[in-house]
C-alpha cells in the first residue's frame, strides 16, 4: 500500500494553510495563526460529542486533524449544543486568551481558509450535515 498523499505532502499542506489563516485573518505571525486555528477548531469540537468530533477529524488534513485533536480531554458528559456566533467567537479567544489574537471574524475567517485547502468541500459538508445543529453554520461562510 502505499503512503497516503495527506500524510506525504502534510508539512506543505499545512505550511499553505497556516499561511492563508494568517493572511485571511490580517495576523502578524504564523504563531498567531496557529493560536486562531487551534481556539476555532477546539471550540467546534466542544460542541461535539466523541464519535460526532472523530467523524469530522477523519475528513481533515493530518496536521489540522492533529490540532483538532490536540490536549483534548474527552467529558462522559454531553456536549452543549451550538451557542450564537458571538458566544463562540468568545469560546475562540478564550483558548489559550493570552497567546490568542484571534479576530471577531475568525471563525469565518478560518472556515474560509479549510475550504480553500486541499480539503475535499463535497466531503466537508456532507459531514457536517451528520452533526448537531450549529455545525453546518459554524463552518458556513459569507454568513
Amino acid at each position: 500500500m502505499t503512503m497516503p498523499q495527506t500524510y506525504f505532502h502534510a508539512s506543505l499542506e499545512f505550511d499553505a494553510f497556516i499561511v492563508d489563516v494568517r493572511d485571511t485573518c490580517v495576523l502578524q505571525t504564523h504563531h498567531q495563526a496557529y493560536h486562531t486555528l487551534r481556539g476555532v477548531l477546539h471550540a467546534f469540537r466542544k460542541h461535539l460529542t466523541i464519535n460526532d468530533a472523530l467523524a469530522f477529524a477523519d475528513i481533515l488534513p493530518a496536521v489540522t486533524r492533529a490540532i483538532f485533536v490536540e490536549d483534548w480531554r474527552p467529558s462522559s458528559l454531553p456536549p452543549p449544543p451550538f451557542p450564537d456566533r458571538a458566544t463562540l467567537a468568545r469560546e475562540v479567544k478564550s483558548n489559550r486568551r493570552h497567546h490568542n489574537l484571534a479576530p471577531e471574524t475568525a471563525i469565518e475567517n478560518v472556515a474560509a481558509a479549510l475550504r480553500r485547502s486541499s480539503i475535499d468541500e463535497r466531503e466537508l459538508d456532507r459531514r457536517l450535515a451528520t452533526l448537531p445543529p450549529g455545525a453546518v453554520d459554524f463552518w458556513t461562510v459569507n454568513r
